[in-house]
């Protein structure tokens, strides 16, 4: 059995979904943000 060694796990792929992921949630509450805002104004 291999010996593990802590810090040498290559996390660039882990890195890059989880930037994805935090550019996705921030699109999404703007969006969201700015259809409550439109709603606001354009639904009585």
């Amino acid at each position: 059995m291999a010996e593990h060694q802590h810090g040498t796990m290559d996390t660039a792929v882990q890195e890059k979904v989880y930037a994805g992921f935090l550019t996705f949630i921030t699109r999404s509450c703007i969006a969201l943000v700015i259809f409550a805002v439109f709603l606001a104004i354009f639904a009585t």
